[in-house]
C-alpha cells in the first residue's frame, strides 16, 4: 500500500511541477508555488526541474518496488 501512495505522490509532483515549469517559461513573472524562493527566473526554473526529476524517480522507484512484491503485472 505504501508504494501505491508513493507512486501517486510522485505522479502528482511530476504533473504539478511540470505545469509550473511550462507556465514559468511562458510568463517569467508567474513563479507559482515556488515564488517564495526569491532567486529569480533561473533558480525557480531549476527548482521546478529538480522537483520534476524527483517526482519521476519516485514514481519509477515505487512502481518497481511494487512490481517486485508482486503487486503489478
Amino acid at each position: 500500500m505504501k508504494y501505491d501512495i508513493l507512486q501517486i505522490v510522485g505522479a502528482v509532483m511530476t504533473v504539478v511541477f511540470t505545469q509550473g515549469a511550462i507556465r514559468l517559461l511562458i510568463d517569467h513573472g508567474d513563479t507559482g508555488l515556488l515564488g517564495l524562493l526569491g532567486g529569480g527566473f533561473a533558480l525557480t526554473l531549476a527548482a521546478h526541474g529538480a522537483l520534476v526529476a524527483v517526482g519521476v524517480l519516485l514514481t519509477g522507484w515505487s512502481h518497481t518496488r511494487a512490481k517486485a512484491l508482486g503487486r503489478r503485472g
